[in-house]
């Protein structure tokens, strides 16, 4: 297993990735589907504006997974802060890739100066939870049915984690 940043030819298979997530989880809060010129661009934009788009590939090359971060909210007073999304091909879920791409995430954002990550996760997906606590987040709370997908409700849960202890920005 290796980590590597994602290259344009990595495209059309985190397209893949993220619209099984779209059609099948409530990992992604989103309905619409998306094509490989679309991952192509998102890949574009995040490494240019100096935010990770990471993959994990296996021995043969092939891309089992992705994440990336990128920041949290548009305002100044929020530039030490980012979200990060981590997914995982379905047949590779459990097999600890998604602990791998979090790992290097969060050196990536230590190295860049970051100060906070957050997560944005189904309050639900309890696998998620306990990999993020696992990996040192904390539960910043839960905003009750702020989301809709497969025609339920569904809560969200902020969890943060802060990466350096400095006392000022």
């Amino acid at each position: 297993m290796e980590i590597r940043d994602a290259r344009a030819g990595d495209a059309a298979v985190i397209a893949e990735i993220y619209n099984d997530a779209v059609r099948h989880t409530t990992a992604i809060w989103n309905d619409a589907t998306v094509d490989t010129e679309n991952r192509e661009r998102w890949i574009a934009e995040r490494q240019g504006s100096g935010f990770p788009v990471l993959v994990v590939v296996d021995a043969d090359g092939a891309v089992l997974g992705y994440a990336s971060y990128a920041q949290w909210r548009p305002f100044d007073g929020y530039r030490h802060t980012v979200e990060h999304s981590v997914y995982v091909r379905a047949d590779q879920r459990g097999a600890g890739h998604g602990r791998a791409l979090m790992r290097a995430l969060i050196t990536r954002a230590r190295g860049s100066g970051i100060h906070v990550m957050v997560a944005g996760i189904d309050a639900s997906n309890s696998g998620s939870i306990r990999l993020h606590e696992a990996l040192g987040f904390t539960v910043a709370g839960t905003v009750p049915q702020v989301g809709a997908k497969f025609g339920t409700w569904l809560d969200l849960t902020f969890m943060s984690l802060v990466l350096d202890d400095r006392a000022q920005p």
